[in-house]
């Protein structure tokens, strides 16, 4: 899925009045209110009046590229704004937490069983995959892993509700109407069913999670029944991931990338995605495999032309300490498949999760570079016992999911302030050990 960006400095800090207010939009939804009848007010009638004037602009935009008036109106004729999604339209995860907090819950042991269970299990479907569009499967199979748990979590928000409020409210409103208006394309096309048209807050669909637009580019109907089916058809949405990626310029038989040493003298200015170079270029200047190994271009299919780019992600945040690589954590070489995953999520985070997790699946090891933190994050297991021990502790952090939510942080705050520590609501090893374990 191409996610919208979070914004960055300044604007990503106001809060959800504030961001609704700046953007000229109407400041009732900033109250919390699950919808805006509940609100019993005038602001709420104002906020439902704002949405009916934007979606009447936009039937005539969708009757313009050749919607049925039918379809629009009858799946939208009771949408009502949802306030939720400004405030999340405000923070993306792979773009605001540190990269060992983001990558210990989405590569871990659960995730990397499961995985190998799924390789197993689509072993048919994969097979076609591969031949038609020249994408390892690993890579497809983490994607759906990373996306939704292999097809268990796809997101509770009814999609069109929160592309018409982020159509009519907020900043990027062009962008949303546009996927709202692919939305219902998609449902007058007979792909999805509208009871189970359901996913995140900013519109991605389905066990692959894509935006609408996407789907409409790139989805496969890979079952053959005649319909793009990434809700409940797993051929489809793996077939659909795999299409994505082939579009988005992988090379079939090329790796995403792997981990390197990095010569001492190595210059961090030099490091990022964009600062690509040929790998000869990489290798003259002393950066070797990660266990020292010399690099071997033809041995991992490519050339000493391919170009390359050093991935250091710890070099961005500034609560490293001093470990591995002289401070800066696992360093990566990365190549144009890696730029393809990015394709899917704008963020390299998120790529490196998935391309981390392929190489699990395979039987890869994890990093052998720690990150530079004295507090790993932790994995679902542990978040799950962390919550375990909030709740004998008596708060109410709602259901032991393994899922850090606003109950969760508010409770290790808590605790964290009886302990001396720093409030931060962040879960990690220091704040699970210095717990009791739950009796």
């Amino acid at each position: 899925m191409t996610r919208p960006r979070a914004g960055s400095g300044a604007r990503a800090a106001l809060g959800a009045a504030a961001l609704v207010i700046a953007c000229g939009a109407d400041p009732a939804l900033a109250g919390g209110a699950t919808d805006a009848a509940a609100t019993g007010g005038a602001a709420g009638q104002r906020s439902a009046a704002t949405l009916a004037a934007c979606l009447a602009r936009l039937r005539e935009q969708a009757l313009a590229r050749g919607l049925r008036a039918e379809t629009f109106d009858r799946h939208t004729r009771a949408l009502l704004p949802d306030p939720g999604v400004l405030g999340l339209l405000q923070t993306q995860p792979e773009f605001r937490t540190p990269i060992w907090d983001y990558l210990a819950p989405l590569v871990d042991a659960e995730r990397i069983r499961d995985g190998r269970a799924a390789l197993d299990a689509w072993r048919t479907s994969l097979d076609a995959i591969e031949r038609r569009f020249g994408v390892d499967r690993a890579v497809v199979v983490a994607v759906w892993g990373i996306e939704s748990d292999y097809g268990r979590r796809f997101g509770q928000r009814p999609v069109l509700r929160s592309l018409a409020t982020l159509a009519c409210f907020g900043r990027r409103q062009s962008f949303f109407g546009g996927e709202l208006l692919a939305a219902l394309q998609i449902l007058e096309q007979g792909h999805v069913d509208p009871a189970r048209f359901v996913g995140s807050w900013a519109g991605a669909f389905g066990q692959t999670q894509f935006m609408p637009s996407t789907f409409l580019r790139t989805a496969v109907d890979l079952d053959g029944d005649g319909r793009r089916d990434i809700v409940d058809s797993v051929p489809d949405a793996l077939a659909s991931s795999a299409s994505f990626l082939e579009r988005a310029g992988w090379r079939s038989g090329e790796p995403w990338g792997f981990e390197v040493r990095l010569p001492p003298d190595f210059d961090p200015a030099s490091a990022g995605r964009r600062n690509k170079r040929p790998l000869a270029a990489w290798i003259r200047g002393g950066i070797v495999h990660v266990d020292a190994r010399p690099i071997d271009p033809e041995a991992l299919g490519l050339s000493g032309a391919s170009r390359a780019a050093a991935l250091v992600p710890a070099l961005a945040d500034r609560s490293a300490k001093a470990a591995g690589n002289g401070g800066i954590g696992p360093a990566f070489l990365v190549f144009r498949n890696f730029d393809a995953i990015v394709r899917y999520n704008a963020s390299e985070s998120y790529a490196l999760a998935i391309a981390h997790l392929a190489d699990r699946l395979r039987g890869a090891g994890p990093f052998a570079v720690a990150w530079p933190t004295e507090d790993p994050g932790l994995d679902r297991a542990q978040r799950r016992e962390l919550q375990r021990r909030l709740r004998a502790r008596g708060h109410d952090i709602g259901p032991v999911d393994g899922l850090i939510g606003a109950r969760t942080r508010a409770a290790i705050r808590i605790e964290q302030s009886r302990l001396g520590l720093e409030p931060t609501g962040r879960a990690g090893v220091t704040m699970l050990e210095a717990l009791p374990a739950a009796r």
